[in-house]
């Protein structure tokens, strides 16, 4: 089955820090990781194949399916933007290729601390979760108007806690 992403490398580097002289080539993967790990884990999987699908078919655009690209439009891409973001973030100073690994300098530029790129990493992704806590609202208003985000699946299904590291205490 073909891969749709949900977004651009343009409308990444749009709503974010990244330069937009940055080869796309780099950026995609980061793209791709970002929407495979988080946002399907938001969609659950049964919201992500559909939307895969309407995008492939080239339909998402069409009226009957307003709701699902309103949906992309101001929940999904967001999200995806900052978490794609906090994934591309550590490794953009890097290539690896025959000769081994390689850290890219500039002549007139500092190589930066890595706490500052992971420091970088962990605000990229608390805009994300922002932007994911805005998507989980809207799911609670609206989730019945997307079957898809309701049925069980027996792949994923959508995690609705932004908090998903948090303490459970039993009785």
């Amino acid at each position: 089955m073909a891969k749709a992403l949900f977004t651009t490398v343009e409308y990444v580097k749009s709503k974010s820090i990244i330069s937009g002289n940055v080869d796309a080539d780099k950026m995609i993967q980061f793209i791709e990781t970002a929407q495979d790990m988080h946002i399907q884990n938001y969609l659950g999987s049964s919201l992500y194949r559909k939307l895969e699908t309407l995008i492939i078919d080239e339909t998402i655009t069409d009226g009957t399916n307003a709701k699902y690209k309103l949906l992309l439009d101001e929940y999904i891409k967001p999200m995806l933007a900052w978490f794609a973001q906090a994934e591309y973030l550590p490794f953009a100073a890097y290539t690896i290729s025959n000769k081994g690994v390689f850290q890219h300098r500039s002549e007139d530029s500092d190589s930066v601390n890595p706490e500052i790129i992971a420091g970088l990493a962990s605000r990229a992704n608390d805009k994300a979760s922002h932007y994911a806590q805005l998507f989980i609202d809207f799911m609670c208003d609206n989730g019945d108007d997307y079957d898809e985000y309701k049925e069980s699946s027996q792949d994923m299904a959508p995690d609705k806690d932004t908090d998903s590291f948090g303490w459970f205490l039993g009785n």
